[in-house]
Formats: C-alpha cells, structure tokens, sequence
C-alpha cells in the first residue's frame, strides 16, 4: 500500500526542515511514498555510537524505474551516492547524531516515482536493557538443567529468525509490486502498439482494394 507523504508526517516526532522528515529510533521500519517529478526528498534518522544502519531501498513505479539516492553522516559527509539505480542496499557503522537520506527525482520532469525503503536498526541498546532485566531473575540456577539465560538465548535467537522472516517478506511484497507495475506497462504498451498495426492494416487493404478495383474501371467515355 503506498503511504501518502501527508500521513508520513504524523510519524515525525521532531519538526524538520523544509522538504524534510525524521523517523523515531525503531528496529525495522518500511516506507513507501510517490515522489513527484522535479522533487527530492529526504529523512532524518537518529542513532547511537557503535550502532548499525542498514537501508534498502526499490522504485516500484514510474518511467526508467530509478532514482538518485544520498546517504549523509551527522557532520555532512557524503557516505553514499547511487546515481539513477531502481534498487540498492546499504549498511553503515554509526555514530551519535542524525543521519541525512535523500531520494532525487530532480532529473526527471514528468515522470513520478513510487519509492519503497526499509530501515534496520541495531545495536540500538534496547536488547542490552532486555537482558540486564532478565539478569534480575536469575537466582538458584545451578539447580535447573536449564539456566534462564539459555532461555534468554533461545528466544533471542527465535525473535532474530523472526525479525528476518518479516524483513524478507516485506522485500518480497515489493518485489511484487514491482514487477507488477512493470507488467501492466508492458501490457499496456503491447495493447497500444497492436491497435497501431491494426489500424495501418485496415487502411493498406482500403487502399489495396481501391487500386485493384481501379484497375478493372473503364475510364474509355462513350460517344453518341
């Protein structure tokens, strides 16, 4: 489902700039929004020291499917630049401070493009503080066969495998889209051109028709 830029801007948690948005700190987060010809947008995300940023992006729809993409760090450095590419996939090791990415359609005037983003956050400190709450509860393990944090692990490893599964297909729903759109174009220009081709048929055979018929005319006038 494509998200108008309007509800975008209810997630905002922070006013930003003209012609840009900011995300709050989530682990895995998808966006998909139309960015209209002529226009560039871009996005705010917050992180932490030592954290990792992981961002996919896809065009789904719109005329040569691409776009320029631009990564930025906190101090303004130009961490990434993907110039009219339809897909890409980035990780970046980060610090504190707000990290700047934009989607470019500037080069295009008519077209507009359908883009989908994911963003995957971690390290973000969130299971460090799951775990410190577990370490509350583990007295008088060594009488268990299993300890809690064995149990710790196994869900971890469970919510991990999880998390991926639905980062997979959230990726796959695009890719849907996607080659959908590209279908139904196709399948529209197909219907187009073969309109075409009948229609210069129908006037060669009107023409055909005429010229043998004028073959066989009698144009010799009669005389009284």
């Amino acid at each position: 489902l494509l998200v108008p830029l309007a509800c975008l801007a209810l997630l905002l948690l922070l006013p930003p700039p003209p012609g840009a948005a900011e995300f709050s700190p989530s682990l895995d987060s998808d966006f998909t929004f139309t960015l209209p010809a002529g226009r560039k947008e871009c996005f705010y995300q917050p992180m932490r020291k030592e954290a990792s940023l992981e961002l996919e992006y896809q065009v789904l729809d719109g005329a040569g499917l691409d776009v320029d993409f631009h990564l930025l760090s906190p101090k303004g450095e130009t961490l990434v630049f993907d110039e009219r590419k339809s897909d890409g996939v980035h990780t970046v090791e980060t610090e504190d401070g707000d990290y700047m990415f934009c989607f470019d359609n500037t080069f295009s005037t008519i077209s507009e493009k359908v883009i989908f983003f994911e963003l995957i956050l971690d390290n973000m400190g969130e299971d460090g503080q799951d775990e410190e709450d577990w370490k509350k509860y583990v007295t008088g393990t060594d009488l268990l066969d299993m300890k809690l944090e064995d149990i710790l692990e196994s869900i971890n490893s469970v919510k991990a495998r999880l998390s991926k599964s639905v980062q997979i297909q959230t990726l796959l729903r695009a890719f849907e889209a996607r080659d959908r759109n590209i279908q139904e174009s196709n399948f529209d220009r197909v219907n187009f051109w073969s309109m075409v081709n009948l229609g210069v048929m129908v006037v060669v055979s009107a023409v055909q028709v005429y010229m043998l018929k004028s073959l066989f005319e009698d144009k010799r006038k009669s005389r009284t």
